[in-house]
């Protein structure tokens, strides 16, 4: 009985996750399919090309189900079908298709596009369109020029699809900033009950959810990457840019907070190992950093004008650096004061995700004296 209830609980997580996931990705499907049969519109009612397939290719691929670097994409894209047409066109003139011309063509359109210094869009699609003119498509002709044109159409299609149907360009990335600062709160609470507990099992739990944060801060960068193209192409964000600008600036001290944050959490695990006793007041100072880091959290979904702001976060902030005072750490060991550090370093971190500049985030810190032990970064 408990191991049908157990499956069942995991199968309605994993709908829940998969709800979630198409939830998220539903605006980019729906831009996908615009720019799909937008882009075959252009190319075959406009410009009357007869088969203007790498039209819609080229639309979806330049979007993708990622809001990052569409514009790049468009343009690798491009360049790589042009490649890749140009080398095949005069290659099958002038040698014939079959098994050994396809790997000569596919060898030097791909070599052509490493040439080019692109990246592996331009790089495949060289090479599948190589293909493609190699063994489906008549070379020569206008077919190689209409099918440059409609690349160019898909691309340019997917690109207007994403100034009129646009994604917002901070929300998605605030949501991103907030899950992974709601890990970090988890992380630290867990933490500190181990530290208080002298129990290694929270601790190892809390340093397997910091470590697996990584995805997380990526996903962010590509959140970010694509608000900033939507800020450049769509008029109706246009006025978001300085909005965006500020929650770009969080991305790195947010990284490095979230790195100084599990070596906290390594050597928090250290301390327990070593039966080594830190300071009770260290141990709520971990407490207090996960309330502020809550704060910081709710900071990133609250939309402008609401609280709490920058200021409330950088103030709940300040008070938990106000008590990262040396003497928590007088007499303890290198494990201990690698656990304070990382503590100060991340509180630096987080009052620049909070809007505060880098020096007068350290000066907010109580004035300490170097200790033994530099942490390697996890």
């Amino acid at each position: 009985m408990a191991s049908t209830t157990n499956f069942a609980k995991r199968q309605r997580a994993r709908l829940r996750t998969s709800t979630e996931r198409l939830r998220a990705s539903a605006l980019p499907i729906v831009q996908c399919g615009l720019a799909a049969g937008i882009s075959w519109w252009v190319a075959f009612d406009l410009l009357g090309h007869p088969r203007p397939f790498f039209a819609p290719i080229a639309a979806v691929i330049s979007l993708g189900i990622s809001l990052g670097a569409r514009l790049r994409r468009s343009v690798e894209l491009v360049v790589g079908v042009t490649v890749g047409i140009g080398i095949g066109d005069l290659i099958v003139t002038a040698i014939g298709t079959g098994p050994w011309q396809i790997a000569v063509v596919v060898a030097l359109a791909m070599a052509s596009a490493v040439l080019l210094d692109g990246g592996p869009i331009i790089a495949m699609q060289a090479a599948s369109s190589a293909v493609l003119v190699a063994t489906l498509l008549p070379p020569g002709d206008a077919a190689g020029y209409e099918r440059m044109v409609d690349a160019l159409v898909g691309g340019l299609v997917g690109i207007a699809v994403v100034a009129v149907v646009p994604t917002h360009p901070v929300r998605r990335a605030r949501q991103q900033a907030a899950d992974v600062l709601a890990v970090i709160v988890d992380v630290l609470r867990m933490t500190a009950d181990g530290l208080t507990e002298q129990n290694p099992a929270p601790i190892r739990a809390a340093l397997d959810r910091a470590r697996a944060t990584q995805g997380q801060i990526d996903r962010l960068r590509s959140a970010i990457e694509g608000g900033q193209e939507i800020t450049r192409i769509s008029p109706m964000y246009w006025s978001t840019r300085e909005r965006h600008d500020k929650l770009s600036a969080t991305a790195d001290p947010l990284d490095n907070a979230v790195r100084n944050i599990r070596v906290l959490v390594r050597r928090s695990l250290t301390v327990v190992r070593d039966d080594e006793i830190l300071d009770p007041r260290l141990v709520d100072e971990i407490e207090k950093l996960s309330h502020a880091v809550d704060v910081l959290r709710q900071m990133m979904l609250a939309n402008p004008g609401e609280q709490p702001d920058q200021a409330e976060a950088a103030r709940v902030l300040r008070s938990v650096a106000t008590g990262a005072r040396p003497e928590l750490v007088e007499h303890a060991g290198l494990s201990a004061h690698v656990v304070f550090g990382q503590l100060r370093s991340a509180l630096v971190d987080f009052m620049q995700v909070a809007g505060l500049q880098r020096i007068s985030a350290l000066a907010l810190l109580p004035p300490t004296v170097a200790k033994p032990g530099v942490p390697s970064e996890d």
